[in-house]
């Protein structure tokens, strides 16, 4: 962690976005491993055995009724698609996360490009369905991430080109 510095708020904040960013891909991975795991007839058992007592109290009820409805309908091809979106985004993350924070200047760039490809196809899939106060929060988040990244990188250039161009004590012809 020799180059996450943690001096300004802005380092701060992007610290903490990386934390956030991290916990989200491990969720992600875990998830994706789970989908993997799981038979499609299972999870709509248990999905079913959670929302009854609710269906019995309330039949209409809006979430109980949309949840049946989204295990019912979640087939292991569905399942697979999910397992593999979500692990292929949490490993890339994870990766360019655990370079970002060993200080590899390649990897800034990297969450850059890879968080604008998963921010904008939010905005796709928000333009193209409903919009959701999630993917809406998620989205901000991402591009707040994008802008964070985008303040360090360049101090981190600018940083870099100064020791590379006066030595590492700050005196020319080292």
């Amino acid at each position: 962690m020799r180059y996450l510095s943690t001096q300004t708020a802005t380092d701060k904040a992007f610290a903490i976005a990386l934390v956030l960013k991290a916990i989200d891909a491990l969720g992600e991975v875990v998830g994706g491993l789970w989908l993997l795991l799981i038979d499609p007839q299972w999870l709509q058992g248990r999905v079913a055995a959670l929302v009854a007592p609710e269906l019995r109290e309330d039949p209409h009820d809006f979430f109980a009724v949309h949840i049946l409805r989204w295990a019912t309908h979640f087939q292991q091809h569905a399942m697979l698609f999910a397992a593999l979106y979500l692990l292929s985004h949490g490993v890339t993350k994870l990766v360019v996360l655990v370079e970002i924070v060993r200080g590899r200047l390649w990897a800034y760039p990297g969450l850059i490009v890879l968080t604008a490809l998963f921010a904008a196809y939010q905005i796709y899939y928000m333009a193209a369905t409903s919009l959701s106060a999630s993917y809406l929060a998620l989205t901000l988040f991402d591009l707040l991430v994008i802008a964070l990244t985008t303040v360090e990188y360049a101090k981190l250039r600018s940083r870099s080109e100064t020791i590379s161009h006066f030595g590492h004590n700050g005196s020319e012809g080292e």
